[in-house]
């Protein structure tokens, strides 16, 4: 039988719907804490369930099926270990089931969604519910438009729609809108269903996060007369996201070759549960832990989804903790895990020149980036010492 063919996905619904999860966040966290003997229930350690992992992904559209393809190929072995990908519903569901769903230790999640469920939580202690093994790849935010549409500000009170409720889009899209100040009609609609309501006219436009390039806009043809909207990098936007662009290579049926869009894009995160440290669990998911941060260079080649490449096991997630095995094999193995100097300029040009449309002034000349850059990785040597 083939890794594939083993794997299967199943979609599983959690104990709780969102609404419960959300009131029990508002009240202090009751839902979690009246959950938390699920997560003392143990897998038996023998079986089709020994070295088991079980991880909830995003929907089946989207990239982060592919990459735990990939980390399934890595980590499985045939006898002692096996990770098994479960589609998830929708983003809140995703954390709902990682916090309450017996049997689910990780979950693929968008950073915002943890942040906008920390922030209606309003606690100063939410983020010691779940852990992260590692920041992984950005997924950008793609806003469809009709021709009269030029700006986001042109969409202020115009029906535009933001994928189902609960999704990854319609969170990210919620608090984008809320940065920039800009008021629309939400219209909830799957994004093939919403395409089609594009061409017809019926919505101004339409939002989805994805990593590019989304398999949705890939029929998009120049005759359709629909168009990718810049979104604006203030300082309120920049300091939740991270600028991008689109372009021609992404999406050739949409985008000119001298016409790339500026836009941003949101990390996702590895994320853990509540798990306790002397159970079956917690030492398969260390286990996985160490085949996926010693074999992770192996995800960089031909082969695998490129947005490995965008990977940076040392990278931090702002206000979130570690868990700690996967801090502690950091520590040991820090070189290892740190990007390529030829990957981290990249990042860093991209973080120049998303830093040089926040503060305007005159752009910066290739030679002064790459002394920037120099002093940079000096910098960070003398970090490391």
């Amino acid at each position: 039988m083939t890794t594939s063919a083993k794997i299967g996905y199943s979609r599983r619904l959690g104990h709780f719907g969102v609404t419960a999860l959300m009131l029990g966040w508002l009240i202090g966290g009751a839902a979690i804490t009246a959950n938390a003997a699920e997560l003392r229930v143990e897998r038996g350690n023998t079986g089709p369930s020994k070295g088991l992992v079980q991880i909830v992904t995003g929907s089946s559209s989207g990239a982060s099926v592919r990459i735990v393809e990939d980390l399934a190929r890595l980590v499985d072995d045939g006898a002692t270990r096996r990770l098994l990908p479960i589609v998830g519903q929708n983003a809140l569901q995703n954390v709902a089931d990682l916090t309450s769903l017996r049997g689910v230790d990780l979950a693929i999640l968008q950073a915002d969604v943890l942040d906008g469920l920390r922030r209606q939580r309003g606690q100063a202690g939410a983020d010691t519910n779940l852990t992260y093994i590692a920041k992984l790849y950005n997924e950008e935010f793609h806003i469809l438009a009709r021709p009269e549409i030029k700006t986001v500000a042109d969409l202020a009170n115009r029906k535009v729609s933001v994928d189902v409720r609960g999704s990854e889009t319609s969170v990210s899209a919620a608090r984008v809108f809320d940065l920039l100040q800009v008021q629309v009609s939400v219209v909830n609609d799957n994004p093939d269903v919403a395409l089609a309501k594009l061409r017809r006219g019926e919505i101004a436009a339409m939002v989805f996060v994805a990593a590019k390039p989304a398999s949705v806009f890939q029929g998009i043809k120049r005759e359709d007369a629909l168009h990718f909207v810049p979104v604006p990098l203030n300082a309120a936007v920049a300091g939740a996201y991270v600028p991008t662009t689109l372009t021609q290579s992404d999406y050739p049926g949409v985008i000119g070759s001298d016409q790339p869009v500026d836009t941003i894009a949101v990390g996702t995160v590895l994320a853990v549960a509540n798990l306790l440290p002397d159970s079956e669990r917690y030492r398969n998911v260390v286990n996985f832990v160490d085949v996926f941060f010693t074999g992770f260079r192996t995800l960089l080649e031909p082969g695998h989804h490129p947005k490995w490449r965008e990977i940076n096991l040392a990278a931090d997630v702002p206000g979130w903790r570690r868990f700690q095995p996967a801090q502690q094999w950091l520590d040991r193995n820090r070189p290892v895990a740190s990007q390529s100097p030829r990957d981290l300029q990249g990042v860093f040009a991209k973080f120049l020149e998303g830093r040089q449309q926040v503060i305007g002034g005159t752009g910066m000349s290739d030679q002064q980036k790459q002394d920037l850059f120099n002093q940079f990785q000096r910098w960070q040597a003398g970090q490391g010492r």
